[in-house]
């Protein structure tokens, strides 16, 4: 925009915030994972079901609230953009 200001709407900024956050929890999954292949004698041996467990909730739990997130950003983005109209 010429002279104007673009602004990243409040869904974009959630989802790219989103994307990054559950890319960390799989990059600290796949470490804890090959860890636990790599060795073996110095993991209990359920290592594997835990941390699997462990990581799946977790990024599951955030993948629900990024939903619940993502209704009240798509919200506030329409709310927002029918104040910018009244204006």
């Amino acid at each position: 925009m010429i002279g104007g200001e673009q602004r990243m709407s409040k869904k974009t900024r959630l989802v790219l915030t989103m994307v990054i956050i559950e890319a960390a929890l799989a990059g600290i999954w796949w470490y804890l994972a090959r860890y636990g292949m790599a060795n073996p004698d110095r993991v209990t041996s359920d290592f594997q079901a835990v941390v699997g467990q462990t990581m799946g909730m977790a990024m599951g739990g955030l993948l629900g609230i990024g939903f619940i997130l993502f209704l009240v950003a798509a919200r506030n983005d329409r709310k927002a953009a029918q104040d910018k109209t009244r204006v």
